[in-house]
């Protein structure tokens, strides 16, 4: 993203767009700046950001004229306000749609029911209609008058025309034909006068389709503003002060990496670092959607915007601003939200020629009228429905409402999609490729059994073997002293090179390590921990003997323990029919064990990191559909390879990086929720726009044939986009 302006060695810009009323508006900015050579754009109309890539010799203040020139505003995000807040121009329209409810009943009033039309009644309409058109659909009027002096039509031109020649024929009928003579009655507004039209007013049509396109467009941008609000929600979830571990109180922004700062409890984390001192609880939930807090202690990592639910902490702050993982998961939300999938690259195209192709429809539907003989009034009124229901708006929303609210929900629930392209991929994975270490299992050894000799306590095996092991940074060793938590002294400490450790605790020559290591100092193993090791060693767990004072005493048993969610996690998988296959470099045995536990009947043992994309392509060469879940540097590049990448957000830069989704916790589950979410945010999109299309495929006609009348067609119009808004917004209530 490029933060100055003119600096050509940046290849990037997000642009905040203002002055957008449509879909149409969205198009033509993009076909301006595509239009400079060597620039891709793509514009969103709901985000109201445009996405440009440039080469060098272009630079942000030319992208940025370009857009005026279209007629439109165009601000670096620098100086442009926060992404969805569309205050002043939610305060506006209202303002005008209050002001067009208040002219618009009485004229409508006074056009239906006849019993309201006193002598002269239809002056007063004009006094109040005129307003309603003039003042209420200014906006309107003025994107239409932009949009013709740069040569275009937008949906605003559609709606001015309509208005203004409503209006204008009802000027000319009064003042000019037999519509000004008092005691004129004008029955109702939905029945078509056959007759030349001088004495017909559509006063009550370009007053009420004004008051309903005004609402239409209120509700649709508090929708946008309410589609936003988990990307707003994100980039408020930050501390905004900080205490360093010297006292001092200090605004955020102002921590470097490397700092010390202090946490207590019920405040947010400010950055992400690592714990120094102190132990505590972290409530993550804001950030990853994980409900139950997490115990943290020294060397433990936190992220930025958690909430210390416990005790004091001590944190070094590890990085900040740009780089912590809370301004990485908004910039991923927002990079998604400015994107298109492939169906909205349709309906765009579409909505870019329809404008046109309504006008011409208007004019023959004019023409027919007229010719038929009907009159004036029928053909004018039949002209004005078609240009009043065509307007594309829902075709425009459809995508992008839904891309909004789907990719903000994600993020709420912890799932960050990387693009719009990422849902037409989930909709076709047959096959789910599973990395073992750090994704189907914890990623760390853990003590799982322990094995005594006759009369031996387990007590006094795990203070005696992991006083011993914390001396020593061996990841079994590691494993062992964690589960002891042994306070006991070590005196002589030794590290036997591929056999194990020996040292004197509490006055025991104590011996940890491979059964040879025992075996030396003629500790041999009593004939049921013999069976016992041979167990755990053909179940591909790693096991090691524990001997003292002469003797074997126990034999424990570490292992890549499974995750207490995967299980659950592969049945919801293989429930939304998908294949899961359990990829490993492991030796055969161990990922057997590991697939057994969890459901998985194919396993794929003993690949080396650059063997995973071979076993990928091998799969997608058999006509499969794969996605890969991993969180290693060593699954990157299956990631990429895979048709959908899915990496554990617990896991590696290099794997996120590479991924289309991330998940921000490492439980396997949200895999299953996040291509849930995003094959129901593909079908909302897709029933967005079979609704929109289907609007105006049967609307059209009607109006036409002279069987709609224009303030039906411009309510229907209105319901219509406040309908693909709102079905976006039930995305919200996904679990």
């Amino acid at each position: 993203m490029s933060s100055l302006v003119g600096a050509t060695e940046d290849r990037a810009v997000e642009l905040t767009i203002g002055g957008m009323t449509c879909a149409s508006c969205a198009n033509r900015i993009e076909r301006k700046l595509n239009k400079l050579d060597g620039v891709t754009a793509t514009v969103n109309y709901a985000t109201e950001k445009a996405k440009v890539t440039f080469p060098e010799g272009v630079d942000a203040r030319q992208l940025i004229a370009e857009v005026e020139k279209a007629g439109y505003t165009a601000e670096l995000p620098e100086v442009a306000p926060v992404p969805g807040e569309p205050v002043d121009e939610l305060r506006s329209l209202r303002q005008r749609l209050v002001a067009s409810v208040v002219l618009s009943v009485p004229v409508v009033a006074m056009a239906m029911v006849p019993a309201l039309q006193f002598t002269n009644w239809q002056w007063l309409s004009l006094t109040l209609a005129a307003p309603a058109v003039a003042y209420a659909g200014w906006p309107f009027h003025r994107a239409a008058w932009t949009n013709l002096r740069h040569g275009a039509a937008t949906m605003d031109t559609l709606i001015s025309i309509g208005t203004l020649a409503a209006l204008g024929w009802s000027v000319w009928a009064l003042f000019f034909g037999t519509a000004g003579t008092p005691g004129m009655t004008h029955p109702f507004a939905f029945t078509i006068e056959r007759s030349d039209g001088s004495g017909n007013i559509y006063l009550e049509t370009a007053a009420a389709v004004t008051a309903f396109i005004l609402a239409g467009r209120y509700f649709e941008a508090r929708s946008k503003r309410r589609a936003g609000a988990a990307l707003r929600a994100l980039l408020e979830l930050g501390a905004k002060e900080v205490e360093l571990a010297d006292g001092r109180r200090v605004g955020v922004e102002r921590l470097k990496a490397g700092d010390r700062f202090v946490v207590r409890p019920g405040e947010k984390i400010a950055t992400d670092g690592v714990i120094e001192e102190g132990a505590s609880a972290v409530d993550a939930s804001m950030l990853t959607g994980e409900s139950v807090p997490v115990e943290v202690r020294p060397g433990d990592a936190v992220a930025g915007a958690t909430v210390n639910a416990g005790g004091r902490l001590v944190v070094r702050a590890t990085r900040v601003g740009a780089d912590t993982q809370l301004a990485q998961m908004a910039r991923l939300v927002e990079q998604a939200q400015t994107g298109k999938a492939q169906v909205q690259r349709l309906a765009d195209r579409i909505s870019g020629v329809f404008v046109p192709i309504v006008i011409a429809l208007a004019l023959g539907t004019l023409g027919f009228w007229l010719g038929t003989g009907d009159g004036v009034g029928a053909a004018f009124t039949a002209a004005v429905a078609v240009l009043i229901i065509a307007c594309p708006c829902a075709l425009g929303l459809a995508t992008p409402t839904a891309l909004l609210v789907g990719t903000g929900r994600g993020a709420q629930l912890g799932i960050l999609i990387k693009g719009p392209e990422v849902l037409e991929s989930t909709r076709r994975i047959d096959t789910v490729v599973l990395d073992k270490t750090g994704t189907v299992t914890e990623g760390r050894m853990t003590l799982t059994a322990v094995h005594l000799a006759e009369g031996e306590s387990r007590e006094q095996v795990l203070r005696l073997a992991g006083a011993l092991e914390h001396a020593s940074e061996h990841p079994i060793a590691r494993a062992i002293a964690r589960e002891a938590r042994s306070e006991a002294t070590v005196e002589d400490f030794a590290n036997v090179e591929g056999l194990g450790v020996q040292g004197i605790v509490d006055g025991h020559a104590v011996l940890v390590g491979r059964p040879r290591l025992l075996a030396e100092w003629s500790q041999h193993l009593p004939e049921q921990l013999e069976r016992a090791l041979e167990a755990e060693q053909t179940a591909g767990r790693t096991a090691v003997a524990v001997g003292w004072d002469g003797r074997a005493r126990a034999v424990l048993v570490v292992a890549d323990v499974v995750k207490p969610t995967s299980g659950q996690a592969i049945t919801q998988l293989k429930g939304l029919g998908l294949t899961p296959v359990l990829l490993t470099g492991d030796h055969e045995a161990v990922a057997r064990s590991v697939a057994a536990e969890v459901g998985i009947d194919e396993v794929i043992a003993g690949v080396l990191p650059a063997g995973k994309v071979d076993v990928v392509k091998r799969l997608q060469a058999e006509g499969k559909v794969v996605a890969m879940v991993g969180d290693g540097v060593n699954d990157a590049a299956a990631l990429a390879q895979a048709d959908l990448g899915l990496a554990m957000g617990t896991g590696t830069d290099a794997a996120i990086e590479a991924s289309d989704l991330t998940l921000v916790r490492g439980d396997l589950r949200v895999a299953a929720d996040a291509i849930r979410l995003s094959r129901r945010t593909l079908s909302t999109i897709k029933g967005n726009l079979f609704w929109a299309f289907a609007y105006n495929v049967a609307a059209l006609p009607l109006a036409a044939l002279g069987l709609l009348n224009p303030m039906i067609a411009g309510a229907a119009m209105a319901f219509s986009s406040v309908f693909v808004v709102s079905n976006s917004l039930r995305l919200r209530r996904f679990t």
